[in-house]
């Protein structure tokens, strides 16, 4: 048995573009994981073509930040044939790390990105010490394990392993009925394969009886009104338990949300960049960046597996987003001055909050604005338009002015 090391807790931060991308690294992620247009488990986020691919491990590279790159679909005959030619773009720009689930996408990586390191994805299923052990003897140099253990089966599997075998666990984001991701119902209902990146998250779906001499009538499986969304998950939230996932020894925390926004990206990045450097430091957690995993779209929270089953919630499957943004900062004086660019329209006199890369968040009431010509201006209407505003202090590019609005029915 070795002994359980405790390494500096990488935060891992999803990057679905190129936006995405640089809002995760802006707000603090020691690392990012993207995927390619092709062999990625998110086909309906942004990805990267081969041109932005070496955009963003530059842009990665220059500010210190690793980017990792998906490889976690179960590729067919047809698909593999074109592995090689895309492990060797992967190893020319210089990723730092593959994803594989697939053993032939495995050992492919392994000659054609020998600079590359491999790590093996959730979607693998590594539920324990001897699989983990298993695909560290073959070269793996991280695991990504199976969302489905509790803290107490990743405190063995960290004891039971080698030292220098990295171990990575999910700390936020969606969850999946099916065990890990691998599931074939999305496919056999829509035609969409899950396990190629397409999910049609059936899951979420509201569902009810017919009976079969009864067709057209529709009965609920609970007597409720609103029937039962009998497979909806709730997301994951550890953000007030990470000195638990630190004390275990994990080497890296990841945030689930490839093909979720920008905005996302950034708050949710920010938060546990925030509580991790408290964790590390020993300093009491501020609440305030607990709060603002709750301003972002999210359904229901839970602490996953971690602490036992973590239930499912049956009334809906809707999000709960009781924030937007307003506009992105695009510079900032000293005197906080901002220059801006308009993306949800508010006016002279809301209430709004400003929050930023290492900022807290502050409220005010919006100013009388200005366009780009100086005259005064009550209320941006253009998307993307560009506008001066008066901020109470100075803060970075990219960071976030956002409004309370309650959009979780639409």
């Amino acid at each position: 048995m070795n002994e359980t090391k405790h390494p500096l807790l990488e935060l891992l931060a999803p990057a679905g573009d190129m936006e995405r991308l640089k809002m995760a690294v802006a707000y603090g992620a020691d690392a990012v994981y993207l995927a390619g247009s092709a062999f990625g488990m998110r086909a309906f986020a942004g990805n990267f073509d081969r041109e932005e691919l070496y955009q963003a491990v530059a842009y990665c590279k220059a500010r210190g930040v690793d980017c990792h790159v998906t490889i976690n679909t179960m590729p067919r005959n047809n698909e593999v044939c074109d592995l090689p030619a895309w492990l060797e773009v992967l190893d020319d720009a210089g990723v730092s790390a593959v994803i594989v689930a697939d053993l032939g996408a495995f050992t492919l990586a392994g000659k054609y990105a020998p600079h590359v390191r491999r790590h093996i994805s959730t979607q693998a299923s590594i539920s324990n010490y001897e699989t983990a052990r298993a695909w560290y003897d073959q070269g793996a140099s991280r695991v990504i394990l199976a969302r489905e253990l509790s803290l107490d089966e990743v405190a063995e599997i960290r004891a039971k392993t080698p030292a220098d075998l990295e171990i990575e666990a999910f700390a936020h984001g969606a969850m999946c009925v099916s065990y890990s991701g691998r599931c074939l119902l999305s496919n056999y209902m829509t035609g969409r394969d899950s396990n190629r990146g397409a999910c049609a998250q059936p899951c979420r779906y509201q569902y009810h009886l017919v009976e079969e001499k009864r067709p057209g009538e529709y009965f609920p499986v609970f007597e409720d009104e609103k029937g039962t969304y009998i497979m909806n998950s709730r997301d994951m939230c550890m953000i007030d338990h990470v000195k638990e996932l630190h004390d275990v020894g994990l080497n890296s925390l990841k945030i689930e949300g490839r093909a979720k926004s920008a905005y996302y990206a950034a708050i949710v990045t920010g938060a546990y960049r925030h509580v991790i450097d408290d964790v590390k430091a020993g300093r009491p957690i501020d609440t305030v960046w607990r709060n603002e995993v709750e301003k972002v779209s999210h359904r229901h929270y839970s602490t996953g597996f971690w602490f036992g089953q973590p239930g499912q919630y049956y009334d809906d499957a809707r999000y709960l987003r009781n924030w937007q943004v307003c506009a992105i900062v695009e510079d900032c004086d000293e005197n906080g001055l901002a220059t801006l660019s308009l993306r949800n329209k508010f006016k002279a006199g809301d209430e709004v909050e400003i929050v930023g890369p290492d900022c807290k968040p502050v409220t005010f009431a919006a100013p009388i604005m200005a366009d780009e010509e100086g005259g005064a201006l009550e209320e941006p209407r253009h998307p993307e338009m560009r506008f001066r505003m008066q901020l109470p202090k100075q803060v970075p590019p990219l960071s976030i002015l956002r409004h309370a609005v309650e959009l979780s029915g639409t």
